[in-house]
Order: C-alpha cells, then structure tokens, then sequence
C-alpha cells in the first residue's frame, strides 16, 4: 500500500494541474498570435509610432484594430492614453478600466485613470465600505487571474508533498515541519484559487459599464414617462443591476443609487 500511494497522489496532482488550468486561466481572452495571412493587420509598433508622432486619431484607429484580434491590457492601455489625448474622457475612461481588469495591479493604469476621473463632472462619495472588505479586495487586485492561478497549483503541489512526507517520514521533528507547512499550504491553496475565480468572474461576467453620452436622465422606471431622479453624465462608472431589458439597464452607483438608464447610453467595460 505504501508503494501505491505515492504514485495515488502523483496522479492527483496532475490532474488538479490540469483542472486549475482549464477552469482559470484566461489564456483565451488574451490576444491570439497573428498568423502570417493577417501580416495587413496594423502592428501595435505602428499605433505606438502613431501616438508619439501625435497623430492620435491613426493610434486609435491601430490600436482598435489590434483589440479586435483579442484583448491586450497594454493595447488598452495605450488606447484610453490615445483617446485622452484626443480629448475624449470617456472613451479613455473606458479603456482604462478595461486594462485594469486584465492587469489589476498595473500602477500607471490605475494612475492614469484617477488622473481621467478628475476631468469627469459627476463626483459621487462612495459608500464606506468595513476595514475588512477592502483589504480584500486590495489583495485580491494584487494579481490577476492567471498569477492567483499559478500561485494556488504550486501551494497545491506543495500540499500533496508535505502530506506524503508527513504520512511516511519517521522522524517526529520532520512530521512536525511537513504537518505545519501543509496547513499553512491548504490555507494558501484555497485563498488562491477563491481569488482566481473572483478574478475570472469579473472578467466573464462583466456587469460594470461607463457612461459614454454627454448627459443622461435616470428615470425611476424603464421609460422615457419615467420620474426624473438625477442627471449623470459621460465618464461615470456604474454597475448594472438589472439588464433583462433590451433597450434600458437598471443602474447602481457607488453612493447606493439606484435607476434606469437607455441602454445605448453606456458602454460595458
């Protein structure tokens, strides 16, 4: 029994690798190579030679090109830079927080966002938000999905390495050790792998959009008839709450309220 099982657990491990791979990583939404058929399609060397040139409107026209090919944090990046150039807030905005989904620890992305929401109307105090719940979502931003991915198949390997030492070893002090450091790696291995999947359901699930109309009404139902609440306008984030409707979404801002808007009026991020 004790041959077996080493060879038991090697099994498990690879098929965990294997499981966590396919269920977190997000390979596919990353940009795919091009192919040498698609050598027409303009290179983001020509979009960044565009924008330093200061021909901002070419960049933008590069860099949309390239998106279309798959999602890039640094292409978005490069192009909410070129759409703030152009002076367009909102667009850069969007961008923006586009990058940040795929780069959520990306500090000239966050930098240069805060620096778009300056330029934004509407200032709006979000609800304080417990201690806790933020230092949560601080660490789970601290690396994207693919990272807390990694990070929870090693924790893992680490797990099923210390188990087998502490089942088989003969010595107590090394028990003691590979007892310890299995704990402190289920606790890793599972903290990991709940921040990957927080991670993965922002980026497939996309229920945040920005507000791309120079001003809008929210209204108290889904109708223009609709009660007049307050005035929003371009460059403000929301949340979508409800989008069962086809021509307006129920949004949710930071401060907690709540309205209709059309839904050609915002962009998802």
């Amino acid at each position: 029994m004790k041959k077996i099982f080493p060879f038991i657990l090697l099994l498990a491990t690879v098929t965990m690798v294997c499981e966590a791979k396919d269920s977190l990583s997000v390979d596919s939404l990353k940009p795919q190579a091009l192919s040498a058929i698609q050598t027409e399609i303009p290179t983001k060397s020509a979009g960044d030679s565009a924008y330093m040139a200061n021909d901002y409107m070419a960049a933008i026209q590069i860099y949309e090109k390239l998106l279309e090919q798959g999602e890039s944090a640094e292409v978005y990046y490069n192009l909410g830079n070129s759409y703030y150039k152009n002076d367009e807030i909102a667009k850069a905005i969007l961008n923006y927080e586009r990058a940040l989904l795929l780069q959520p620890s990306n500090g000239d992305i966050r930098a240069n966002l805060e620096i778009a929401r300056t330029k934004t109307i509407d200032k709006i105090e979000p609800i304080v938000e417990i201690f806790f719940v933020t230092w949560i979502k601080t660490l789970t931003n601290c690396m994207n999905v693919d990272s807390w991915a990694t990070c929870g198949i090693v924790f893992f390997i680490l797990l099923i390495i210390s188990l087998y030492f502490f089942i088989f070893a003969r010595h107590i002090m090394l028990k003691k050790i590979c007892f310890i450091v299995g704990i402190i790696s289920l606790v890793f291995t599972v903290c990991s792998n709940i921040f990957a999947s927080q991670q993965k359901e922002r980026l497939v699930n996309r229920n945040e959009a920005i507000l791309m109309a120079p001003s809008v009404t929210v209204r108290s139902t889904p109708s223009e008839s609709g009660t007049s609440l307050f005035i929003l306008h371009e460059g403000r984030k929301v949340r979508i709450k409800d989008e069962s409707m086809k021509e307006w979404k129920e949004i949710q801002l930071e401060d907690g309220k709540v309205g209709w808007v059309p839904a050609n009026t915002i962009e998802v991020i």
